[in-house]
C-alpha cells in the first residue's frame, strides 16, 4: 500500500485542504484512497454510520476520496472543554475527560497502538493512504509524544509534504527552521515543499524557490494560490478569516460565537447561499438586529450559558424572541433555550442546576452517556413531510414540561425528542445536526424569513448541500491539480 504524508510549518498551512484536494485527485486517477489523521482536536465532529464520532475535515477527506467515512481514518479524537482538560474518544468512543499532562501518561501508549491497528485495518482495504498531520512536526517539546506527525510518517515509510502558508510572510524562515529542527531519518522523509496561499506573480517568487531548493536540497512541488472558497474547518480559529459581508445578501443571521463553539460547519450550507450573510457575534458584542439568532453547538452548555448570562447576550437575545425575532438553537444551542439544564453529577464542571432562557418548556439533564447516531426524519416545520439527514452527538437528555403558564410548542419532526417549534414558528430548536444540509428544508427555513421581510420566496426544489459539497472538492481538486507535482510520491 502507498502512502503519502502532509504535514505543515505552522497550525493553519493548509494541510487539511491540501490533503482534501489529494484525496479527491489521486481518487479521479482511479485509486482507492482513504484519509488519515492519527490524532485530532477539534471540536467540529462527524458521527459515522456505525455511530462513531471522528473529525469532521476526515469525513470531508473520505467524501473527497469519494468512500464512506471511517472512525479509523480518525482513531483519535480530542475535544477540548475548556478548562484544560479534553474528552477522548478513542476509534470513535467516548472513553475519558484528562489533562493533557494525565493524557500522554494515560494514553499515549494506548493510542500508539490504535493507530497502528487502524492503518493496518485500512491497508486491507484501500490503495494509498493520505495521512496528515498537525500543527508543525518540529515543535521540540512535544516530538517525544507526538503521535500524529513524523512518528506516522516514519511508521509507513511515507514520502511526506511539508506545507507552508506564504501569506503571513516567513515563509522560507518557516521552511527551513522546520527542516533543521528534524531528525535526519525524518527530514529525509521530506520529498517537497508546497508553497500555499500565494498572491502574485510566480516570476517575482522563483529566485526565492530556486535559493530555497539550493539551501535544503528538496524541490518545491507546487506553488497554491489563494482559494477564496468556503472550506470546512477543523477548529474555531477558522472563524477568524470568516464574516465577510455580502453585499447582495437579503437576509443577516448572527451566530454566537460561544467560547467553546462545536460543530460550526453546520452553517456552511448557509454561508453558500447567495442571499444570506452568516455573522459570528461574539457574546460580549452587540447583538443589532439580525434577521435571525443561531445559537450554535458547545462541548460545554452550561459553562457558555453563564457566560451569556453574564455578559448580557443571553437577556439581548430573549428581548429579541420576546419582540418577534427568530432564533434558534442546535444542540446545546437548544438545550439552552429550555427552562434548566441540570448536571447532577457535574460531568461539565461543577454539579448544579442551571436556568436557561426559558424559551421553551424544555428540561434537561446532562447525564454521562453519549448519544452519537445519524438519524433521518420527516419535518413538520416550516413545511410538512420534507425529508431530513443528519446526526446527534450530545450527553443531555430533554424532556418536554407541558406547563399551563407556557406556550404550546409542537414537535419539529416526526421524532418529537430531535426538536421543537413554537406556535408563532419564531423559536426553533434541534438536537439535529447538519440539518442545512438539508436543501429543501434550509430554503423553506429562510423562506419564513424572506416572507417577513417581505422578500420573494427562493424555490425550494434544491438540491442538498453535498452536492453542492461535490462541485466544491472537484472545484479544489482542478484548481490544486494544476499547481501540484504528485509524481515523486507516487513513483
Amino acid at each position: 500500500m502507498k502512502s503519502i504524508m502532509v504535514v505543515g510549518t505552522t497550525s493553519h498551512a493548509g494541510k487539511s485542504l491540501i490533503s482534501t484536494a489529494i484525496c479527491r485527485i489521486l481518487s479521479r486517477r482511479g485509486w482507492r484512497v482513504a484519509p488519515f489523521k492519527g490524532q485530532n482536536m477539534a471540536l467540529n465532529a462527524y458521527v459515522t454510520a456505525s455511530g462513531g464520532e471522528m473529525g469532521y475535515a476526515q469525513a470531508v477527506q473520505a467524501w473527497a476520496a469519494g468512500v464512506t467515512p471511517w472512525v479509523e481514518m480518525n482513531p483519535i479524537l480530542l475535544k477540548p472543554q475548556g478548562d484544560m482538560t479534553s474528552q477522548v474518544i478513542l476509534r470513535g468512543k467516548a472513553v475519558g475527560k484528562v489533562t493533557a499532562a494525565d493524557y500522554y501518561q494515560q494514553y499515549f501508549e494506548i493510542g500508539w497502538q490504535t493507530i497502528q491497528e487502524c492503518l493496518q485495518h485500512l491497508s486491507t482495504d484501500f490503495d494509498v493512504l493520505v495521512c496528515e498531520g498537525a500543527g508543525s512536526p518540529a515543535e521540540i517539546n512535544l516530538k517525544h509524544r507526538d503521535l500524529t506527525n513524523m512518528r506516522v510518517a516514519k511508521h509507513l515509510n511515507a514520502p511526506t509534504l511539508l506545507v507552508v502558508d506564504i501569506d503571513r510572510g516567513g515563509a522560507f524562515a518557516h521552511v527551513v527552521g522546520t527542516l533543521e529542527l528534524l531528525e535526519p531519518e525524518e527530514r529525509e522523509l521530506i520529498k517537497g515543499v508546497v508553497i500555499n496561499k500565494f498572491r502574485g506573480q510566480r516570476s517575482i517568487l522563483e529566485p526565492g524557490i530556486k535559493w530555497l531548493e539550493q539551501r535544503t536540497g528538496i524541490p518545491v512541488v507546487g506553488v497554491i494560490p489563494y482559494l477564496e472558497t468556503i472550506f470546512p474547518a477543523e477548529d474555531s480559529l477558522d472563524l477568524l478569516e470568516r464574516n465577510s459581508t455580502k453585499i447582495q445578501a437579503d437576509l443577516n443571521i448572527a451566530v454566537i460565537r460561544l467560547p467553546r463553539i462545536a460543530n460550526f460547519t453546520d452553517f456552511d450550507p448557509l454561508e453558500s447561499e447567495p442571499t444570506v450573510s452568516v455573522k459570528y457575534i461574539h457574546p460580549r458584542q452587540d447583538l443589532g438586529h439580525p434577521d435571525a439568532v443561531i445559537i450554535p453547538g458547545t462541548k460545554t452548555t452550561i459553562a457558555d450559558l453563564l457566560l451569556m448570562q453574564k455578559t448580557g447576550i443571553a437577556e439581548a437575545i430573549q428581548h429579541y424572541a420576546a419582540s418577534g425575532g427568530t432564533v434558534l438553537g442546535i444542540c446545546g444551542g437548544f438545550q439552552m433555550l429550555g427552562q434548566t439544564i441540570a448536571d447532577p453529577e457535574g460531568i461539565e464542571g461543577q454539579a448544579g442546576k442551571y436556568q436557561g432562557f426559558n424559551l421553551f418548556p424544555l428540561k434537561t439533564i446532562i447525564t454521562g452517556q453519549k448519544i452519537a447516531r445519524q438519524r433521518q426524519v420527516t419535518s413538520n416545520y416550516p413545511q410538512m413531510g420534507l425529508p431530513v439527514n443528519g446526526f446527534e452527538i450530545h450527553q443531555g437528555r430533554s424532556r418536554v414540561e407541558q406547563l399551563i403558564d407556557k406556550p404550546s410548542c409542537q414537535p419539529l419532526f416526526d421524532d418529537p425528542s430531535l426538536g421543537l417549534v413554537d406556535n408563532c414558528q419564531s423559536i426553533w430548536g434541534t438536537y439535529l445536526h447538519g440539518i442545512f444540509d438539508n436543501g429543501p428544508w434550509r430554503r423553506a427555513w429562510l423562506n419564513r424569513l424572506r416572507q417577513q421581510r417581505g422578500l420573494k420566496s427562493l424555490p425550494t426544489g434544491v438540491a442538498n448541500y453535498r452536492e453542492q459539497r461535490e462541485q466544491m472538492l472537484d472545484h479544489l481538486g482542478n484548481e490544486i491539480e494544476k499547481h501540484l507535482d504528485l509524481t515523486p510520491f507516487l513513483s
